[in-house]
């Protein structure tokens, strides 16, 4: 959440599309959670499908007045940040990094 134009940010468990921590407010991130496994299970799915044996680093949706990045933990399989930002007050290349740097505080 030190991250420009953050909104909230949720850690979810894509195994059972519950958030295991949330800050912020906005949105309800408890559904946001839910949907989102849905999305990080579909990628994962076709990356399998296509034979891909890269890892995903992140997934960007781009609204019309927001960004939410969903980031998977790389160390903690079933694990993912979610973070919602003002697309006006924000910096995607920074909030990008910080994402990478969470997930690298998680993974130890």
């Amino acid at each position: 959440m030190q991250v420009d134009g953050a909104i909230c940010a949720a850690l979810v468990d894509a195994n059972s599309g519950m958030s295991l921590g949330k800050i912020g407010t906005g949105i309800d991130l408890d559904l946001a959670a839910a949907g989102n496994t849905e999305v990080v299970r579909a990628k994962m799915r076709t990356k399998k499908s296509l034979g891909l044996s890269d890892t995903i680093e992140d997934i960007l949706i781009t609204l019309g007045k927001q960004y939410h990045i969903i980031r998977p933990v790389a160390n903690k399989p079933g694990l993912f940040i979610y973070l919602v930002l003002d697309k006006a007050k924000s910096n995607l290349a920074l909030a990008r990094r910080n994402c990478q740097h969470a997930e690298q505080s998680l993974a130890m």
